[in-house]
């Protein structure tokens, strides 16, 4: 495998919003708390361990924290998206993502790798698991399973080093530890081999990978409950 470089084709920022459904067909026609609608942040911007300068999440539980500190998204899925989302909404943040991406996709990068971008060093920590906040937000109450099913998912960073980062700037891989791991192979393992135990435990004993999937992965070594997908794709907790 090449040693890969992509750009922040765009920076996306927002805090927790309270956001009211427009469709009247919305079964759940309720409020809800958000940091899915980010805006577009222009100029430097501060990263931090945690997150980008005006970025917050409204789920602490399950979103945000040291592994998960930026979510990343490759423009080059939105033509795949075509068909079934409105392609003049399809622009970055469309995905509730901090970086859209241009270069990288799941397939080019790995668990573990360690980029420089602006005065900041970043590394992959796992797969973006889609859940149904952003369905809702798109109203189509199966996105996130479809999003699952293609492995057109997106991934987290993790922060190793604070700095400043812009639009514009490229992403240059410095280090692979695990080049077995693409985030393209841990999808597959977490979402469409579920039932092969050998492949969880070797993912599981990645090191580099979050805290969160090490600990689901073992759990289903261990034939232990697994937290419910569906709760996570239609409504609930997830991982």
């Amino acid at each position: 495998m090449s040693r890969p470089s992509g750009l922040i084709r765009s920076i996306q920022v927002g805090l927790p919003t309270i956001e009211h459904s427009d469709c009247v067909d919305d079964p759940e026609h309720q409020p809800w708390t958000t940091g899915m609608f980010k805006r577009r942040a222009h100029g430097p911007i501060s990263l931090g361990r945690k997150n980008l300068a005006g970025d917050g999440q409204a789920d602490l539980v399950h979103h945000g924290g040291l592994d998960k500190a930026v979510c990343a998204y490759p423009s080059e899925h939105w033509v795949l998206w075509y068909d079934i989302l409105p392609p003049h909404r399809l622009t970055g943040g469309a995905f509730g993502e901090n970086f859209t991406l241009e270069g990288l996709t799941e397939g080019d990068v790995c668990i573990g790798d360690v980029f420089s971008v602006g005065s900041a060093i970043v590394q992959i920590s796992q797969p973006q698991q889609p859940c149904w906040k952003l369905a809702r937000r798109w109203q189509l109450k199966d996105l996130a399973v479809q999003i699952e099913r293609t492995g057109l998912t997106g991934w987290y960073f993790r922060v190793m080093q604070e700095g400043t980062v812009e639009s514009g700037t490229h992403l240059h891989l410095m280090d692979r530890p695990c080049p077995e791991w693409t985030v393209a192979t841990a999808n597959r393992i977490m979402h469409h081999e579920r039932n092969n135990r050998t492949a969880a435990e070797h993912l599981s004993l990645c090191p580099l990978l979050s805290a969160s999937w090490q600990h689901t992965l073992k759990q289903r070594c261990l034939d232990q409950a697994a937290p419910d997908p569906q709760q996570r794709q239609f409504g609930g907790t997830h991982s």
